[in-house]
């Protein structure tokens, strides 16, 4: 059994190190520069041992993948914990996300190249599932908080109008909002001044459209904010303004 355990441990680890080698000449070189010659060459690796792990590069691009949505997941379970109403626990959760694009860009831009069907199709259906399961817990968190704001009376959806509807219109707002901040290099010029606020504001008007309680103007967001980043996101914040 301590052998098994040992060998098995040894196989995630030497795993562990091709996805920590691919990872800079993924971001630095691109999809069309990565390989699994310049990994093997880097760690010093045969390629039998690299093709061990990974059947192509595009199986370790969906692994890096998981990873960051993981990553993210951990964050927004942190957000969920946060002490408040409903209303507030959803405010971290927008601080969640936005810690996730300002601290790990590169990890919000591989989940953009994943989704390129000429990548995505040529991952295995196993890490496919892996990935969709942890997109799940993470959307599976905001879903919780918005079925807890309707069972205390925060929100009341009219009929038609599912919990997964509202989601979806979080994460649209979220994952375009990125896109632009993470790409575009003229918002300044086009009178965008603080993207990430103008992001936090435009999430605030549509909770505020569904009706959600407290309503932006009846409670002190700059006091919610400090008290999210003395109480869920110290560290993350520290680095963020260092």
């Amino acid at each position: 059994m301590s052998t098994q355990s040992r060998k098995q441990r040894e196989i995630q680890e030497r795993e562990q190190r091709i996805l920590e080698t691919a990872w800079p000449l993924l971001i630095e070189q691109g999809y069309l520069g990565l390989s699994m010659d310049r990994i093997a060459e880097t760690l010093q690796y045969s390629k039998g041992t690299i093709y061990n792990h990974f059947s192509c590069k595009e199986e370790i691009i969906i692994a890096l993948a998981i990873q960051t949505t993981e990553k993210r997941t951990r964050l927004f379970e942190r957000a969920a914990a946060f002490r408040g109403t409903s209303r507030e626990r959803i405010h971290a959760i927008g601080s969640a996300a936005t810690i996730f694009v300002q601290l790990f860009p590169d990890h919000f831009k591989l989940e953009h190249i994943i989704r390129s069907s000429s990548i995505w199709e040529k991952t295995s259906e196993k890490r496919r599932t892996i990935m969709r399961s942890c997109e799940r817990r993470c959307m599976g968190i905001v879903g919780g908080i918005v079925r807890d704001a309707i069972a205390h009376a925060d929100l009341t959806l009219d009929d038609g109008i599912v919990p997964e509807d509202l989601v979806f219109g979080l994460w649209s707002i979220s994952v375009g909002a990125f896109s632009i901040i993470t790409t575009s290099d003229q918002l300044v010029e086009l009178g965008i001044q603080e993207p990430f606020e103008t992001y936090r504001q435009n999430v605030h008007r549509l909770l505020d459209g569904f009706g959600w309680r407290p309503l932006s103007a009846d409670y002190d967001s700059v006091a919610v904010d400090d008290r999210i980043r003395a109480e869920v996101f110290p560290e993350e914040f520290r680095a963020i303004s260092a």
